[in-house]
Formats: C-alpha cells, sequence, structure tokens
C-alpha cells in the first residue's frame, strides 16, 4: 500500500513538473507583454492585452484556464496598485476582459 501511495504521489509529482515546463513560459510571456502594456497605458492597445490573453488560452488545456486566468489577473491587480492615471484605467480595463474570459469558463 505504502509502495503504491509513493508511485502515485512520485507520477503526480512528474506530472505536475512536465505541465509546469510546457505551459508556464506561456503565463509568464503573456505576463510580460500585459505589464509592458500596462506601464504605457495606451488605450489603443487594449486589443493587444486582449491578443495576448487569447494566446495565452489557446496554448494551455481547457482545465487550466481559469486558474490560469486569475494567476494573470493576479498579476495585473498588483500593477493597477503600483499606477495612476491611464496607466490605471489600462489595467482595469485588463482586469474587465480576464473576468468575461473567466465568466465564459
Amino acid at each position: 500500500m505504502k509502495g503504491q501511495l509513493t508511485e502515485r504521489l512520485t507520477a503526480f509529482a512528474s506530472d505536475l513538473r512536465d505541465w509546469h515546463i510546457r505551459y508556464m513560459p506561456h503565463l509568464d510571456n503573456c505576463r510580460a507583454i500585459l505589464r509592458k502594456l500596462i506601464a504605457k497605458g495606451d488605450p489603443s492597445a487594449v486589443g493587444l492585452a486582449e491578443r495576448a490573453i487569447n494566446e495565452y488560452l489557446e496554448w494551455i488545456p481547457p482545465e487550466a484556464r481559469k486558474s490560469g486566468l486569475r494567476l494573470l489577473q493576479e498579476d495585473v491587480m498588483a500593477q493597477h496598485e503600483a499606477v495612476i492615471g491611464v496607466q490605471r484605467s489600462f489595467a482595469e480595463a485588463v482586469n474587465a476582459y480576464i473576468e468575461k474570459k473567466i465568466a465564459e469558463g
């Protein structure tokens, strides 16, 4: 019994590591793009932020999308708290889009 549990835990850890290696670069790329766009705060670039989010969602499995969006949202809201003016408005627009995608499932 103990051996089976150890094998299952080892397999789970391996799967988690594989998931991380496969999908984290996409999350990191999307975060980097959103951070740069928020820093600029150009209202005409909201479509670029939406595109970055959509491209990220295309790369990850459906069962991981909601949690991935929540991670992006945490980062966007941290940026939101750190900026003012047009950058803050841009972060709010990005957050609204993330909320929309979360609601869509």
